[in-house]
């Protein structure tokens, strides 16, 4: 498991790699907010290890920060070597990314699951935080993400978007970008939604599901439609989720 120090002090750098965007801050650790602006650039494409160390060097740069980063990544991470590829290109696979940026910006970097860092984020300052027993960090996107805490510690990279579920990968049924691109109405993608909590339910026992990712800046359209005997709330952080969660993990 992952644990944070009781009580961050200072200031630490964050930077949230997606597929289509990279964006980093300068966040305030006493209380997770930002002190700088969002710095956002395009995700190179193709995103390999080169391309995309390049753009971090650019966005610890634009910040003028000379300390060590924090990187959430969209892929496991274990001990700074990728372990999947099923969301960026796969030169990734296997590769020390903790080195690769570390070399190119100068300073240690340490990665992390993207949405373990978004949960870490909910954990420290957001809606879990102080939660006692298992809670459950769901980012609902082009994928679904998955961080679970028991007692605030993180059980890192679980990865349960890519729970098999009625003989398809989870999240091709059930994440937002599905919603879109099967041409469902919010209903129907809520039963699907519903479904796919039923089986993590099943599986797990959460005490508290936090969700986030896009499908949570409208929660008023399908939250009231899932009916589970675990409770369901909103993440908190929004978009600096993944920033502040990276910055809590720079070494």
């Amino acid at each position: 498991m992952t644990t944070l120090s009781s009580a961050p002090i200072g200031q630490a750098f964050g930077i949230d790699i997606g597929g289509s965007g990279m964006k980093a801050a300068i966040v305030d650790l006493a209380t997770g907010g930002l002190v700088t602006d969002r710095y956002r650039i395009d995700t190179p494409q193709p995103a390999t290890p080169e391309a995309m160390a390049e753009v971090v060097v650019e966005l610890v740069g634009h910040h003028g920060w000379e300390g060590s980063v924090g990187c959430a990544f969209p892929a496991i991470v274990r001990n700074g070597t990728v372990g999947s590829a099923a969301n960026i290109d796969e030169s990734w696979l296997n590769v020390d990314a903790d080195r690769i940026f570390s070399e190119a910006i100068g300073v240690g970097v340490h990665m992390i699951n993207d949405a373990d860092a978004a949960g870490l984020a909910e954990v420290r300052y957001g809606v879990a935080a102080n939660f006692a027993g298992v809670a459950m960090m769901l980012t609902f996107g082009t994928g679904i993400g998955s961080g679970l805490f028991v007692n605030g510690l993180l059980v890192p990279n679980t990865e349960l978007g890519h729970l098999e579920l009625d003989g398809y990968d989870a999240e091709t049924r059930a994440a937002a970008s599905a919603r879109k691109r099967d041409g469902l109405n919010w209903p129907q993608w809520a039963g699907r939604v519903e479904h796919y909590l039923r089986h993590v339910e099943a599986l797990f026992s959460p005490d508290l599901f936090v969700v986030g990712g896009g499908a949570s800046k409208s929660p008023h359209k399908w939250l009231d439609l899932i009916s589970i005997d675990t409770e369901i709330v909103v993440a908190s952080m929004a978009n600096n989720a993944g920033i502040v969660g990276a910055a809590l993990v720079a070494p």
